[in-house]
Protein backbone atom coordinates (compact mmCIF):
# COMPACT_ATOMS: atom_id res chain seq x y z
CA UNK A 1 0.00 0.00 0.00
CA UNK A 2 1.37 3.66 -1.37
CA UNK A 3 0.58 6.48 1.21
CA UNK A 4 -0.18 9.35 -0.91
CA UNK A 5 1.34 12.89 -1.23
CA UNK A 6 0.18 15.78 0.34
CA UNK A 7 -0.94 18.17 -2.77
CA UNK A 8 -2.67 20.48 -1.49
CA UNK A 9 -0.46 22.54 1.27
CA UNK A 10 -4.04 24.85 2.10
CA UNK A 11 -5.45 21.36 3.71
CA UNK A 12 -2.53 19.37 5.17
CA UNK A 13 -3.52 15.45 5.69
CA UNK A 14 -2.28 14.63 9.08
CA UNK A 15 -1.15 10.85 8.94
CA UNK A 16 -1.76 8.73 11.70
CA UNK A 17 -0.21 5.48 12.97
CA UNK A 18 -1.63 2.80 10.87
CA UNK A 19 -2.95 -0.32 12.22
CA UNK A 20 -2.76 -3.74 10.98
CA UNK A 21 -6.41 -5.45 11.10
CA UNK A 22 -6.64 -9.53 11.63
CA UNK A 23 -10.90 -9.92 10.99
CA UNK A 24 -11.85 -13.03 13.51
CA UNK A 25 -15.49 -13.72 12.84
CA UNK A 26 -15.87 -15.31 16.12
CA UNK A 27 -12.89 -14.59 18.63
CA UNK A 28 -14.64 -16.96 21.26
CA UNK A 29 -12.58 -19.98 19.94
CA UNK A 30 -9.18 -18.36 20.69
CA UNK A 31 -7.02 -19.77 23.32
CA UNK A 32 -4.56 -18.22 25.26
CA UNK A 33 -2.74 -15.18 23.54
CA UNK A 34 -2.42 -15.03 19.88
CA UNK A 35 1.68 -14.36 18.47
CA UNK A 36 2.03 -11.49 15.71
CA UNK A 37 5.09 -10.37 14.19
CA UNK A 38 5.66 -7.53 11.74
CA UNK A 39 9.00 -7.45 9.56
CA UNK A 40 10.29 -9.49 12.50
CA UNK A 41 9.43 -7.68 15.55
CA UNK A 42 6.47 -8.94 17.94
CA UNK A 43 3.55 -6.55 18.00
CA UNK A 44 1.50 -6.31 20.75
CA UNK A 45 -2.37 -7.02 19.86
CA UNK A 46 -6.01 -5.50 20.88
CA UNK A 47 -9.08 -6.38 20.60
CA UNK A 48 -11.26 -5.13 17.23
CA UNK A 49 -9.91 -4.66 13.94
CA UNK A 50 -9.69 -0.80 15.60
CA UNK A 51 -11.33 0.95 12.71
CA UNK A 52 -14.95 0.88 11.09
CA UNK A 53 -15.88 -2.44 13.73
CA UNK A 54 -15.80 -5.70 12.91
CA UNK A 55 -14.66 -8.47 15.17
CA UNK A 56 -11.29 -9.30 15.46
CA UNK A 57 -8.00 -8.78 16.38
CA UNK A 58 -5.71 -5.74 15.32
CA UNK A 59 -2.11 -3.69 16.16
CA UNK A 60 -0.95 -0.68 15.51
CA UNK A 61 2.40 0.30 13.99
CA UNK A 62 4.46 3.50 13.32
CA UNK A 63 3.23 5.99 11.35
CA UNK A 64 4.40 5.47 7.83
CA UNK A 65 5.80 8.70 5.94
CA UNK A 66 3.99 9.80 2.93
CA UNK A 67 4.69 8.64 -0.41
CA UNK A 68 6.34 5.13 1.54
CA UNK A 69 5.37 2.20 0.47
CA UNK A 70 3.78 -0.32 3.24
CA UNK A 71 4.80 -3.72 3.03
CA UNK A 72 5.60 -6.18 5.72
CA UNK A 73 5.96 -9.70 6.37
CA UNK A 74 3.72 -10.72 9.38
CA UNK A 75 3.50 -13.98 10.90
CA UNK A 76 0.49 -14.56 12.91
CA UNK A 77 0.23 -17.55 15.13
CA UNK A 78 -2.83 -18.67 17.16
CA UNK A 79 -4.28 -21.32 19.43
CA UNK A 80 -8.11 -22.41 18.58
CA UNK A 81 -10.55 -24.99 19.94
CA UNK A 82 -14.46 -25.55 19.84
CA UNK A 83 -14.22 -25.17 16.27
CA UNK A 84 -15.71 -27.37 13.67
CA UNK A 85 -14.36 -25.21 10.67
CA UNK A 86 -11.43 -23.00 10.47
CA UNK A 87 -11.33 -20.90 7.16
CA UNK A 88 -8.96 -18.56 5.80
CA UNK A 89 -8.71 -15.66 3.26
CA UNK A 90 -5.01 -15.13 1.33
CA UNK A 91 -5.25 -11.48 1.50
CA UNK A 92 -1.31 -11.29 1.59
CA UNK A 93 1.00 -11.20 -1.72
CA UNK A 94 2.36 -14.49 -0.76
CA UNK A 95 0.40 -16.79 1.94
CA UNK A 96 2.01 -19.23 3.84
CA UNK A 97 -0.51 -20.75 6.06
CA UNK A 98 -0.15 -23.81 8.14
CA UNK A 99 -2.40 -25.82 10.33
CA UNK A 100 -1.48 -28.63 12.89
CA UNK A 101 -4.28 -30.62 14.79
CA UNK A 102 -4.86 -33.55 17.30
CA UNK A 103 -7.54 -33.84 15.23
CA UNK A 104 -7.28 -37.47 12.97
CA UNK A 105 -10.24 -36.48 10.67
CA UNK A 106 -9.97 -33.56 8.85
CA UNK A 107 -11.80 -32.68 5.30
CA UNK A 108 -10.21 -30.13 3.54
CA UNK A 109 -12.76 -27.62 0.96
CA UNK A 110 -13.11 -23.86 -0.09
CA UNK A 111 -10.88 -22.54 -2.85
CA UNK A 112 -7.66 -24.12 -2.29
CA UNK A 113 -6.32 -27.67 -1.02
CA UNK A 114 -2.91 -28.20 0.77
CA UNK A 115 0.65 -28.06 -1.12
CA UNK A 116 1.35 -30.99 1.75
CA UNK A 117 -0.50 -32.95 3.58
CA UNK A 118 0.08 -35.64 6.89
CA UNK A 119 -2.71 -37.39 8.22
CA UNK A 120 -2.37 -39.93 10.96
CA UNK A 121 -4.13 -41.47 14.40
CA UNK A 122 -2.36 -38.76 16.31
CA UNK A 123 -3.68 -35.96 14.13
CA UNK A 124 -2.92 -33.83 11.04
CA UNK A 125 -0.54 -31.24 9.77
CA UNK A 126 -1.30 -29.38 6.42
CA UNK A 127 0.52 -26.46 4.70
CA UNK A 128 -1.12 -23.88 1.95
CA UNK A 129 1.29 -21.50 -0.19
CA UNK A 130 -1.47 -19.18 -2.15
CA UNK A 131 -0.25 -16.51 -4.50
CA UNK A 132 -2.21 -13.11 -5.09
CA UNK A 133 -1.73 -13.75 -8.57
CA UNK A 134 -3.78 -17.13 -8.17
CA UNK A 135 -6.52 -15.55 -6.15
CA UNK A 136 -9.26 -13.10 -6.29
CA UNK A 137 -9.34 -12.57 -2.67
CA UNK A 138 -7.75 -9.00 -2.53
CA UNK A 139 -9.98 -7.36 -5.06
CA UNK A 140 -13.20 -9.28 -3.83
CA UNK A 141 -11.99 -7.98 0.10
CA UNK A 142 -12.04 -3.96 -1.25
CA UNK A 143 -15.32 -4.63 -3.22
CA UNK A 144 -16.79 -5.71 0.56
CA UNK A 145 -17.41 -9.59 0.08
CA UNK A 146 -17.16 -12.14 2.71
CA UNK A 147 -18.54 -9.60 5.62
CA UNK A 148 -20.88 -11.20 7.97
CA UNK A 149 -24.33 -9.50 6.72
CA UNK A 150 -22.92 -10.43 2.98
CA UNK A 151 -24.32 -13.36 1.04
CA UNK A 152 -21.20 -13.38 -1.57
CA UNK A 153 -17.97 -15.25 -0.62
CA UNK A 154 -14.17 -14.82 -0.86
CA UNK A 155 -11.80 -16.89 -1.58
CA UNK A 156 -10.38 -19.12 1.31
CA UNK A 157 -8.82 -22.14 2.79
CA UNK A 158 -11.03 -24.02 4.71
CA UNK A 159 -10.83 -27.07 6.51
CA UNK A 160 -13.56 -28.96 9.08
CA UNK A 161 -13.13 -31.48 11.72
CA UNK A 162 -15.56 -33.91 11.65
CA UNK A 163 -16.26 -37.60 12.94
CA UNK A 164 -16.89 -40.20 10.64
CA UNK A 165 -17.93 -42.47 12.93
CA UNK A 166 -20.04 -40.74 15.91
CA UNK A 167 -23.23 -41.77 17.82
CA UNK A 168 -25.70 -40.26 15.73
CA UNK A 169 -23.92 -41.04 12.44
CA UNK A 170 -23.52 -44.90 13.64
CA UNK A 171 -27.41 -45.11 14.61
CA UNK A 172 -28.29 -43.65 11.30
CA UNK A 173 -26.17 -45.97 9.49
CA UNK A 174 -27.92 -48.87 11.35
CA UNK A 175 -31.09 -48.09 10.78
CA UNK A 176 -30.44 -47.90 7.12
CA UNK A 177 -30.07 -51.58 7.32
CA UNK A 178 -33.41 -52.12 9.11
CA UNK A 179 -35.42 -53.26 6.03
CA UNK A 180 -32.56 -55.72 5.46
CA UNK A 181 -32.77 -56.99 8.93
CA UNK A 182 -36.03 -57.51 8.81
CA UNK A 183 -36.35 -59.28 4.62
CA UNK A 184 -33.15 -61.73 6.10
CA UNK A 185 -35.45 -62.60 9.14
CA UNK A 186 -38.50 -63.41 7.27
CA UNK A 187 -36.26 -65.04 5.08
CA UNK A 188 -34.85 -67.03 7.54
CA UNK A 189 -38.21 -67.80 8.66
CA UNK A 190 -39.41 -68.88 5.58
CA UNK A 191 -36.34 -71.51 5.31
CA UNK A 192 -37.16 -72.75 8.80
CA UNK A 193 -40.98 -73.27 7.56
CA UNK A 194 -39.76 -76.07 4.88
CA UNK A 195 -36.35 -76.91 6.98
CA UNK A 196 -38.67 -77.76 10.13
CA UNK A 197 -42.35 -78.73 8.32
CA UNK A 198 -44.21 -76.08 10.62
CA UNK A 199 -46.44 -73.20 9.40
CA UNK A 200 -45.34 -69.91 10.93
CA UNK A 201 -48.66 -67.36 10.36
CA UNK A 202 -48.29 -63.73 8.91
CA UNK A 203 -48.72 -62.23 12.85
CA UNK A 204 -45.92 -63.92 14.33
CA UNK A 205 -43.46 -63.04 11.19
CA UNK A 206 -45.01 -59.38 12.36
CA UNK A 207 -44.49 -59.58 15.89
CA UNK A 208 -40.90 -60.90 15.07
CA UNK A 209 -40.23 -57.98 12.58
CA UNK A 210 -41.81 -55.18 15.23
CA UNK A 211 -39.25 -56.80 17.70
CA UNK A 212 -36.03 -56.00 15.45
CA UNK A 213 -37.91 -52.57 14.51
CA UNK A 214 -37.77 -52.13 18.42
CA UNK A 215 -33.91 -52.69 18.37
CA UNK A 216 -33.42 -49.91 16.21
CA UNK A 217 -35.32 -47.11 18.73
CA UNK A 218 -33.75 -48.97 21.85
CA UNK A 219 -30.30 -48.41 20.50
CA UNK A 220 -31.07 -44.51 19.68
CA UNK A 221 -32.67 -44.14 22.77
CA UNK A 222 -29.31 -45.97 25.29
CA UNK A 223 -27.14 -44.00 22.91
CA UNK A 224 -27.78 -40.79 24.51
CA UNK A 225 -27.36 -41.87 27.76
CA UNK A 226 -24.10 -44.24 27.54
CA UNK A 227 -21.26 -44.90 24.84
CA UNK A 228 -22.24 -46.41 21.55
CA UNK A 229 -21.13 -49.72 21.97
CA UNK A 230 -22.98 -50.63 25.11
CA UNK A 231 -26.03 -49.88 23.90
CA UNK A 232 -25.48 -51.52 21.15
CA UNK A 233 -24.94 -54.64 23.06
CA UNK A 234 -28.15 -54.04 25.77
CA UNK A 235 -30.40 -53.42 22.70
CA UNK A 236 -29.19 -56.68 20.82
CA UNK A 237 -29.06 -58.67 23.95
CA UNK A 238 -32.76 -57.81 24.82
CA UNK A 239 -34.27 -58.34 21.50
CA UNK A 240 -32.62 -61.22 20.84
CA UNK A 241 -33.77 -63.07 23.95
CA UNK A 242 -37.11 -61.78 22.88
CA UNK A 243 -36.99 -63.35 19.72
CA UNK A 244 -35.57 -66.60 20.82
CA UNK A 245 -37.86 -67.45 23.45
CA UNK A 246 -41.00 -66.65 21.50
CA UNK A 247 -39.26 -68.63 18.53
CA UNK A 248 -39.39 -71.64 21.17
CA UNK A 249 -43.07 -71.27 20.79
CA UNK A 250 -43.24 -71.00 17.49
CA UNK A 251 -41.06 -73.45 16.03
CA UNK A 252 -41.68 -75.82 19.19
CA UNK A 253 -38.61 -76.27 21.40
CA UNK A 254 -35.72 -74.75 22.70
CA UNK A 255 -32.80 -76.01 20.54
CA UNK A 256 -34.97 -74.28 17.25
CA UNK A 257 -35.74 -70.76 19.21
CA UNK A 258 -32.06 -71.18 20.10
CA UNK A 259 -30.66 -71.42 17.06
CA UNK A 260 -32.69 -68.91 15.38
CA UNK A 261 -31.50 -66.30 17.89
CA UNK A 262 -27.82 -67.69 17.75
CA UNK A 263 -28.20 -66.67 13.59
CA UNK A 264 -29.91 -63.66 14.83
CA UNK A 265 -26.96 -62.69 17.45
CA UNK A 266 -24.55 -63.63 14.53
CA UNK A 267 -26.47 -61.11 12.11
CA UNK A 268 -26.26 -58.17 15.09
CA UNK A 269 -22.50 -58.72 15.36
CA UNK A 270 -22.01 -58.73 11.63
CA UNK A 271 -24.19 -55.43 11.32
CA UNK A 272 -21.81 -54.01 14.31
CA UNK A 273 -18.45 -54.85 12.72
CA UNK A 274 -19.87 -52.46 9.63
CA UNK A 275 -21.17 -49.58 11.86
CA UNK A 276 -17.36 -49.97 13.11
CA UNK A 277 -15.82 -49.51 9.61
CA UNK A 278 -15.13 -46.29 8.49
CA UNK A 279 -13.36 -47.21 5.04
CA UNK A 280 -14.15 -50.83 4.17
CA UNK A 281 -18.55 -50.54 5.10
CA UNK A 282 -19.24 -50.89 1.39
CA UNK A 283 -17.37 -53.71 0.82
CA UNK A 284 -17.85 -56.03 3.81
CA UNK A 285 -22.23 -55.38 3.03
CA UNK A 286 -21.68 -56.22 -0.21
CA UNK A 287 -19.71 -59.70 0.80
CA UNK A 288 -22.23 -60.32 3.49
CA UNK A 289 -25.49 -59.98 0.71
CA UNK A 290 -23.37 -62.28 -1.39
CA UNK A 291 -22.85 -64.75 1.51
CA UNK A 292 -26.49 -64.99 2.80
CA UNK A 293 -27.53 -65.00 -0.58
CA UNK A 294 -24.86 -67.81 -1.37
CA UNK A 295 -25.87 -69.88 1.95
CA UNK A 296 -29.84 -69.27 1.00
CA UNK A 297 -29.54 -71.28 -2.40
CA UNK A 298 -27.44 -73.30 -1.30
CA UNK A 299 -29.82 -74.62 1.49
CA UNK A 300 -32.68 -74.32 -1.14
CA UNK A 301 -31.18 -76.20 -4.37
CA UNK A 302 -33.17 -78.60 -3.94
CA UNK A 303 -36.68 -77.64 -2.83
CA UNK A 304 -39.97 -78.63 -4.42
CA UNK A 305 -41.81 -75.27 -4.18
CA UNK A 306 -45.01 -77.02 -5.33
CA UNK A 307 -45.12 -80.27 -3.67
CA UNK A 308 -44.15 -78.14 -0.55
CA UNK A 309 -46.63 -75.65 -0.37
CA UNK A 310 -48.70 -77.88 -0.42
CA UNK A 311 -47.60 -80.44 2.37
CA UNK A 312 -46.94 -78.17 5.15
CA UNK A 313 -48.87 -78.71 8.51
CA UNK A 314 -49.94 -76.06 10.75
CA UNK A 315 -47.75 -75.34 13.65
CA UNK A 316 -48.62 -77.33 16.76
CA UNK A 317 -49.48 -75.09 20.15
CA UNK A 318 -47.02 -75.79 22.77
Amino acid sequence: MKIPRDDDPATPRKIRAARLGIGIRDVRGLVGVPALHVAGAPRELHQGMGHGGGSGLHAVLAAPTEGAMLEFDVEFKASVQGTETLSIAPLAERNLIALDSPWPHPQFHGDFLPRTRAIGPQGFRARWEVSSLASNAQSQFRAGLGKRDSDDTIDEISVSLVDPVNVYSQVDRATKYGVLFVVLTFVAFFIFEFLTQLRVHPIQYGLVGLAIAIFFLLLLALSEHTSFGIAYLVAGFACVALIGYYLRHVLGGWVRGAGFAAMLATLYATLYGLLLSEDNAMVLGAGLLFVILAAIMVLTRKFDWYRLAATVPASSKT
